[in-house]
């Protein structure tokens, strides 16, 4: 479903933010959320990686590119690894966090493994300000299976902080025997200054940049930066 060359223009976004707003020596980084591993595979290149995920699953999709990483599983609300991180990174697994609570947590979380002068980046799926409902569709074949999925992004209810994306896949087997699954995440949908006000109680110094690569579509998705202070 994403294939690790989808990511490199992305990867390489991140790489440079990072090491621009990082104060000093960007040497090591944290991801949380790390998912398969298709980020830390180019940003593993520049930094050694600590990469965190609820999941044993994809932990165990991103040991086998990314053997050469620390890889640990946990929640990033409450994970405390009592050291300190040049960088720490939150990709879209961040949505997940769907509440005020969950997202303040996950900020404090970031905040407490982020070295004073390092830098944090996190990335949400969505924002108030620019959310809208759509539909997405794609896949991959690798000569023997295949997939094909149905993206249905939607707002039940524009008046609280989630929305819905549900995904339906089509998976063809090395038999050519098809089946369909059907998933559903529940996400978190809150504003920019609600994002910068929570940083900011978290101890973050913040700020909002659009996200500008080649194929996404300008304004539509935005990467907080977020720096801890040096005093």
């Amino acid at each position: 479903m994403s294939p690790i060359e989808d990511y490199a223009e992305e990867a390489a976004f991140y790489e440079s933010l990072l090491v621009e707003a990082c104060d000093g020596t960007a040497a090591s980084l944290l991801e949380l959320g790390s998912g398969g591993g298709n980020n830390a595979w180019y940003l593993k290149r520049r930094f050694a990686m600590t990469l965190v995920d609820l999941s044993p699953g994809m932990l165990a999709v991103s040991r086998q590119v990314n053997p050469e990483c620390e890889h640990l599983q946990g929640d990033m609300r409450d994970i405390r690894l009592d050291r300190q991180f040049d960088c720490v990174f939150v990709q879209d697994a961040v949505s997940h966090m769907n509440t005020e609570k969950d997202l303040r947590m996950t900020m404090e979380t970031a905040f407490l493994h982020c070295r004073p002068g390092g830098v944090t980046l996190f990335m949400p799926d969505a924002m108030r300000e620019h959310f809208r409902p759509s539909t997405d569709c794609g896949g991959h074949d690798d000569g023997v299976r295949g997939l094909r999925y149905l993206e249905w992004t939607w707002d039940p209810d524009p008046d609280d902080s989630q929305y819905t994306v549900d995904f339906t896949y089509l998976i063809r087997d090395e038999h050519g025997t098809v089946s369909t699954l059907h998933d559903r995440f529940v996400l978190g949908l809150f504003s920019r200054q609600e994002w910068l006000n929570w940083l900011e109680a978290a101890g973050f110094q913040a700020h909002a940049l659009p996200m500008d690569i080649d194929g996404v579509e300008p304004g539509r998705y935005e990467v907080f930066v977020a720096r801890r202070p040096v005093s």
